[in-house]
């Protein structure tokens, strides 16, 4: 989290200082207050919208145009307010208030995993599949500094991602795709080029034209152009690593004030136009965000009326599943305020190829026939909480392949066992996060395996660093004989090739912050993945497509996929015109509003 979110700060420049930290606190603690006497009455008083179950999946719950009123926002942890330095999907959420891109996800229910222009005229042009991507800027849109947004404030924002030693915590897919690995860029703060021109792989015409020059095709990259991490930044206001202190609005509102105990507070932006936008409704006068809350703390405000939405995308707690039966005191069920969605996150386990025995695929296939996904289900808190996969691809991304659901198949492990040479079994380590969610589900499947004669030790690793360094360095996998690693794994965006790529390309694997975990390098396997980029000209082709390459990973038993993470999203009483954002996890804040 950024010094500043610990500190708090007011602001007070120009038209944009308008809130004081007083006014504030009395705005949260009458919130709070209200919840708590509607607790202690024993039924809310605050009115309480009806819909059903499921109503914002592919509907708008509570559909309402009404402006005006203080949307009450909740969440956890916030990383950084700094639209370059973010990595979570719940800020990434929050930063539609204030931030623009050139392309957006989409508010139509039951369509947010696509894109939609935003700050462009439309959702880009590539002459060349993929390899040159050229954006046209639309007018009208200004930052709240009333300056107009141009292309090189879009390209300002991306070049800060590459000051690696400034803006440090956000995506770096701008990066890998644009830079040049034998004359790399330092990013704007150490700019050395002739009359500072900056990343040379990015073209900037005029004021409405931005042209990509990538390393390789990349049919994905309008997804990336849609990550808060692309959005323009104005160099004249930009203060380096503070910058998350006071980040400049491009879109309906304005950060004003914040602080740690009164949170964050938006209030609308008089230098955006909405004939300019065509994404955000920006219903309510004002957001106030309180952050830091726990899972239970969350719920609990959303059941006491001191809360509308929940943008941490981990969904409602155990204790408050236990509650869905229940009235609310106003004749409406708590399931009838409760959506529910898969949130793209598949726990698997990744077999290192290089790492014996499973070097051997028969060896690989023992494990993948014995699972038994039905048991991890119930380990992960039964189906409320999970739903089993057998597929390399999550259910919010059409198209994937059929999923069989098998049962597991202790004969055919046996047999799997006999055909890699080791009939009697083999001993071998199974690295976990160290989470008690986590370490709960490698002891399931360790208990599976044994069961075969495979001796499982489960190592528990730092879950900070289990990712980084502890499974994403191959040399260090292998120096300490990990053969199996419990995952988890979710994609940047929704489609095939970014949930696969990272997992199953052998062009991927690196000697630092691996995501192929499996070190699966197959020249078929890649070839697929080539042939599906070329494919993307046709929707339908590129599908199956991209089916075969997960047909094709999923076969190698390089990788078992075990589950997905199911979320249960709780409306609050006032939320009004919700729309689940899919990729969020979570209600739209662009479209919400409480009138």
């Amino acid at each position: 989290m950024d010094s500043t979110l610990e500190r708090g700060r007011v602001r007070a420049r120009g038209t944009r200082g308008r809130v004081v930290g007083v006014a504030v606190v009395v705005l949260l603690v009458v919130a709070v207050a209200v919840g708590c006497a509607n607790v202690r009455d024993g039924g809310p008083r605050v009115p309480v919208v009806g819909g059903a179950p499921d109503a914002g999946i592919t509907g708008v719950r509570a559909p309402s145009d009404a402006t005006g009123g203080t949307l009450r926002v909740v969440t956890g942890e916030v990383d950084s307010l700094d639209p370059q330095r973010s990595y979570l999907p719940g800020v990434w959420n929050l930063m539609r208030l204030y931030t623009r891109t050139l392309v957006t996800y989409s508010t139509e229910p039951g369509r947010t995993d696509e894109l939609v222009p935003d700050l462009a005229t439309d959702l880009g042009t590539t002459p060349d599949g993929g390899l040159t991507w050229t954006f046209t800027l639309r007018d009208g849109a200004r930052f709240e500094t009333g300056r107009p947004i141009t292309s090189r404030d879009v390209k300002y924002g991306i070049e800060r991602s590459f000051a690696s030693d400034v803006v440090v915590g956000g995506p770096t897919r701008v990066v890998d795709l644009l830079d040049d690995p034998g004359n790399p860029y330092a990013g704007p703060y150490q700019d050395e080029t002739p009359g500072k021109l900056g990343l040379a792989s990015v073209e900037t015409p005029d004021d409405r034209t931005i042209t990509f020059r990538l390393r390789s095709p990349q049919p994905d990259f309008p997804y990336v152009m849609a990550l808060p991490s692309s959005s323009p930044v104005p160099i004249e206001n930009d203060t380096g690593a503070d910058y998350g202190r006071d980040p400049v609005s491009s879109g309906p509102y304005v950060i004003t004030t914040v602080d740690p105990v009164t949170g964050i507070v938006l209030d609308r932006n008089p230098q955006w136009d909405p004939a300019a936008d065509g994404v955000r409704r920006a219903l309510p006068d004002r957001v106030v965000v309180r952050t830091g809350l726990t899972g239970v703390e969350r719920d609990q405000a959303l059941l006491a009326g001191s809360a509308d939405v929940d943008i941490s995308g981990t969904g409602i707690q155990a204790p408050t599943t236990a509650r869905l039966g229940e009235g609310t005191g106003g004749d409406v069920p708590l399931t009838d305020r409760v959506d529910e969605l898969t949130n793209n996150v598949v726990r698997l386990l990744a077999l290192p190829t290089d790492v014996a025995p499973f070097d051997n695929p028969a060896c690989r296939a023992a494990v993948a026939a014995v699972v038994d996904r039905a048991a991890v289900q119930e380990a992960l808190g039964g189906a409320t909480e999970a739903v089993r996969t057998s597929q390399l691809w999550p259910r919010g991304v059409d198209g994937g392949p059929e999923d069989p659901d098998p049962p597991a198949d202790p004969a055919a492990a046996e047999e799997a066992l006999a055909a890699c040479g080791r009939p009697d079994g083999f001993s071998t380590v199974l690295a976990v996060p160290d989470a008690p969610t986590s370490v709960a589900v490698a002891e399931e499947v360790a208990g599976q395996l044994a069961g075969i004669g495979i001796q499982v030790e489960v190592r528990a690793l730092d879950a900070p660093s289990f990712y980084a360094t502890e499974v994403g360095n191959p040399d260090r996998v292998r120096a300490n004989g990990i053969g199996i690693v419990l995952a988890t794994w979710t994609a940047d965006f929704p489609t095939p090739g970014s949930f696969l790529v990272p997992l199953v390309d052998g062009r991927s694997v690196s000697l630092v912050g691996n995501t192929n975990f499996a070190r699966l390098t197959d020249p078929a396997i890649d070839g697929l993945i080539d042939a599906a980029r070329a494919a993307a000209g046709d929707p339908e082709a590129a599908r199956a497509a991209w089916r075969d390459v997960a047909t094709a990973a999923t076969a190698s038993g390089a990788y078992v996929p075990l589950a997905e993470s199911r979320v249960q999203l709780l409306a609050g009483q006032r939320l009004r015109n919700g729309v689940v954002m899919g990729p969020y996890t979570s209600y739209d804040l662009a479209t919400a509003g409480v009138r």
